[in-house]
């Protein structure tokens, strides 16, 4: 492991306020494991042994993991317990907001950098596949050190300001969320009365399917979070008042129910709507629709293996397929995945068994290949 020195030639202590979080322990194990960096904290959750002060001083790069609701209060609170004596150090946050903790933390004499990793906490140890917002706001002699640190991190960054991140989360997280969230008040009043959730289910449409999915993600999560997305993004109100009065136009167009409301409403909704996707972006959405759709239905496959190989080399799936070869197994799909603890793992259908999926999941262990995570098939 090659360790980043920071601007003074030595490894910079990092130190993260709100550490017993899901995001502060997934940063602690990333700079102990991934950096081999000393990871110091205090959290109200957690550790409470260092004052503000002493790990202000002690950290050399001081990141804050606190909710919405609370950022910009801690932040300040550290801005007066270091009392200047943090200049020269890095500091940090991952608020889903930007603007106002960087500006809290631009109050402070350290440089500033605004962190958006926009994803929960990942099983993996980088951010791989997902996106991270990046605000540089008053970083010199720390640069090289967050250039090694973000190549660590493996995301794909977009450098933004903080007002138009604030602005952009508005629609791509508060109106998202508001919207699914309204589905699930909707389905909550009314699914009952159409068969339940069962039957709505059975009849299950992708898109349906699609967005049951994102409001399952959002109900079974973090809700505090949510609530914070909503209530802590000044820009989130005129979105959501922009929302209420679309939903109220195609209410009214519906309730008309004359030829003229049809083509306001195919116009409104639709047409002028797509005219704001620019070159071939309609059509590529379209066939990302379709291969979600094909996947949904390879994952609702009933007859399936799910294979852990636990050896990250060349040609450890071809031995796994030779014994599904050796004993005439024919696969219908085979999708690449994690488990919820983070175990990447292959998802393997299966066309009509020759043999029993007992012999088959008994020849994959007996191989030493790999461990089964799952397997089923239709009758079982």
């Amino acid at each position: 492991m090659r360790l980043v020195n920071g601007p003074d030639g030595r490894p910079p202590v990092v130190g993260i306020i709100g550490n017993a979080g899901a995001y502060g322990r997934w940063l602690t194990a990333f700079f102990r494991e991934r950096m081999g960096l000393q990871v110091i904290g205090r959290d109200p959750a957690g550790e409470t042994g260092l004052s503000p002060r002493e790990l202000a001083l002690q950290a050399d790069v001081l990141i804050f993991s606190a909710p919405i609701r609370h950022s910009v209060a801690v932040i300040d609170d550290y801005v007066a317990a270091a009392a200047g004596d943090e200049a020269g150090k890095l500091w940090l946050d991952l608020t889903s907001i930007k603007q106002a903790p960087v500006e809290a933390m631009l109050r402070s004499r350290a440089e500033v950098v605004g962190l958006h990793p926009m994803a929960a906490p990942p099983k993996i140890g980088s951010l791989k596949g997902h996106v991270l917002a990046v605000c540089p706001a008053r970083i010199t002699r720390w640069q090289a050190w967050l250039d090694e640190l973000l190549a660590r991190l493996e995301a794909e960054y977009v450098h933004v300001e903080p007002l138009a991140h604030d602005r952009a989360m508005a629609l791509v997280q508060g109106l998202v969320h508001a919207s699914h969230m309204t589905q699930a008040r909707v389905l909550e009043l009314l699914a009952s009365e159409a068969g339940g959730m069962p039957l709505l289910h059975a009849l299950r449409t992708v898109g349906f399917e699609l967005d049951l999915t994102v409001t399952g993600r959002i109900l079974s999560g973090n809700l505090a979070i949510y609530e914070d997305i909503q209530f802590g993004n000044p820009h989130v109100l005129p979105v959501l008042q922009e929302l209420a009065d679309a939903s109220a136009q195609l209410r009214d167009h519906v309730a008309d129910g004359s030829e003229d409301a049809r083509r306001n409403m195919r116009a409104d909704f639709l047409v002028q709507p797509a005219q704001a996707f620019t070159g071939d972006s309609l059509a590529i959405r379209s066939h990302g629709f379709e291969r979600l759709s094909y996947l949904l239905a390879d994952l609702d496959d009933h007859r399936y293996l799910s294979v852990y190989l636990p050896e990250d080399r060349p040609g450890s799936l071809r031995a796994l397929l030779e014994i599904f070869e050796a004993l005439g197994v024919n696969l219908a799909s085979i999708h690449s995945s994690r488990t919820p603890h983070g175990e990447l793992h292959f998802r393997i259908g299966l066309d009509a068994l020759p043999v029993p999926i007992q012999a088959l999941r008994e020849a994959v262990e007996g191989a030493d290949i790999g461990r089964i995570l799952e397997a089923r098939d239709n009758a079982g």
